[in-house]
């Protein structure tokens, strides 16, 4: 097994369905730009209320990806 090394980004995805969709998106979003999508981990997660409501979803998600 070789060593890796990997690069960490910091990034927010947003969803009006729920905080799960929001991580989905923003992992989803990174791999179009980014290669060697290996972990994430959930930072922060926080809403917006609107009448008493969850409006929408902000995840803050850092993802690791391995340098070649």
């Amino acid at each position: 097994m070789s060593d890796n090394i990997y690069r960490v980004t910091e990034i927010v995805g947003t969803s009006t369905e729920s905080s799960d969709d929001a991580v989905r998106k923003a992992i989803a979003r990174a791999n179009t730009t980014l290669k060697n999508l290996d972990w994430f981990e959930v930072v922060e997660t926080r809403g917006h209320v609107e009448d008493g409501a969850i409006a929408h979803f902000q995840v803050t998600v850092k993802i690791g990806f391995k340098l070649e």
